[in-house]
C-alpha cells in the first residue's frame, strides 16, 4: 500500500456513471441494489444462529463478529489489490464509527436478536432506519431538520414501538430493545460512511472500516473459535449458508454499492430507497425461513414506510 495521499487527490479519483445517466440515478440505482442485499441479512442471520428449527446454530457472538473478521480479510485483499492509498487522519474518526455501528455494533446486535425474535418482526422495526439515517445525516452534516421532520420521526419511532408491544404482550422484549440499539448504531454508521464516500470513495470507506475493526477481531473470534469449538463443529450446513451469505454480501459487497450510491446521489435522497427493505425482508423471511406473512406485521410496515416516507419530504436546511 501506498502513503497518504493529499484530500484532492482523493477527492478527484473519477467517479463512473452506470450507463451514462445522471448522479442521482446512478445513485438511486446503486443504493437500491445494496439495499437488496441487506434485506436478507436477517433472514440469513436467522438461519447462521439456528433459530429456524435447526438445533445447529452457530453462537450469535461468532456470527456476528466471525462474518465481519471474514470481510475484513477480503476487505485487505481488495485495498492490496486497487494498491489503495493509506486514508487521511481526518478520515479517522468517521472511519470508526462506521466501524461500530456497522462492522461491530449492528451485526453483534441483530445476531442476539434473531436468536428469539422472528426475521419478519424484525423487519418492522428496522423499518425505522431510514428516517434514523436521516436524523444522524441531519446532526453529522450540521443540516437543521423542520419541527415538520421531527414530528413525523417521532411518529414513526412511536409506531415502531406500538408494534414491538404489541407483539410482545405489552412489554418490550429484550431482543426489541436489541434491535433498537441496532438501528441506532447502523443509522450513524450509515450517515458517516456516506459523507466519507464523497472524498474518499464508497469501496474504499467501507474497506478501511473492516480494516480499522480487524486488530479487536482476530483476538475475540479466535477466543469465540476455542469456546464454541464443539458448537462450530456441530454446526450444520443451513446454519454456515446463513453465515456465509452474511460474511460476503451483508458484511462486503452490500457496502460497494450502498456507500457508492450515497456518494453519487446524497445521503439523505438515496437513503430513501431503505423504504423498501422491511418489504423485502418479509419476502426473504418467507423464502429462506418459511415464515407466514401476517397482516397485521404487513400493515405495520407500511404504516413505518409511509411515515419515514412523508418525514423524508420535510424540509430539512443546510449550512
Amino acid at each position: 500500500m501506498t502513503h497518504s495521499a493529499p484530500p484532492a487527490t482523493i477527492a478527484a479519483i473519477p467517479t463512473r456513471r452506470p450507463l451514462g445517466i445522471g448522479d442521482e440515478t446512478a445513485g438511486m440505482l446503486l443504493g437500491l441494489a445494496g439495499v437488496a442485499i441487506f434485506s436478507l441479512t436477517l433472514p440469513f442471520t436467522r438461519l447462521a444462529v439456528g433459530a429456524a428449527g435447526d438445533a445447529h446454530g452457530l453462537s450469535p457472538m461468532f456470527v456476528a463478529l466471525g462474518r465481519a473478521l471474514v470481510a475484513a480479510a477480503l476487505a485487505g485483499a481488495w485495498l492490496l489489490w486497487k494498491r489503495a492509498p493509506l486514508p487521511p487522519r481526518s478520515a479517522l474518526p468517521a472511519l470508526a464509527m462506521v466501524a461500530i455501528g456497522c462492522v461491530i455494533g449492528f451485526p453483534w446486535l441483530t445476531s442476539v436478536a434473531m436468536r428469539s425474535l422472528p426475521a419478519a418482526h424484525g423487519a418492522v422495526l428496522i423499518g425505522i432506519l431510514p428516517l434514523a439515517t436521516a436524523v444522524f445525516a441531519a446532526l453529522l452534516g450540521g443540516e437543521k431538520p423542520s419541527a415538520g421532520f421531527w414530528i413525523m420521526a417521532m411518529c414513526g419511532s412511536a409506531l415502531v414501538a406500538g408494534f414491538a408491544l404489541r407483539q410482545s404482550g405489552g412489554g418490550l422484549h429484550p431482543a426489541d430493545l436489541a434491535i433498537f440499539a441496532a438501528v441506532l448504531l447502523a443509522a450513524m454508521g450509515y450517515a458517516a460512511g456516506g459523507r466519507l464516500s464523497q472524498t474518499l470513495g464508497g469501496q474504499s470507506t467501507i474497506c478501511w472500516a473492516l480494516v480499522l475493526a480487524a486488530p479487536v477481531l482476530v483476538p475475540v473470534v479466535g477466543w469465540l473459535c476455542w469456546r464454541d469449538a464443539g458448537q462450530i463443529a456441530a454446526a450444520g450446513a443451513a446454519a454456515w449458508t446463513g453465515f456465509a451469505y452474511v460474511s460476503v454480501f451483508s458484511m462486503f459487497i452490500g457496502f460497494f454499492f450502498w456507500y457508492r450510491g450515497m456518494a453519487l446521489g446524497g445521503v439523505a435522497r438515496v437513503g430513501q430507497v431503505q423504504l423498501v427493505q422491511p418489504f423485502l425482508s418479509l419476502l426473504g423471511a418467507a423464502v429462506v425461513l418459511g415464515e407466514a406473512l401476517e397482516w397485521p406485521t404487513v400493515i405495520f410496515a407500511i404504516a413505518v414506510i409511509a411515515t419515514v416516507g412523508l418525514g423524508r419530504k420535510m424540509q430539512v436546511k443546510r449550512r
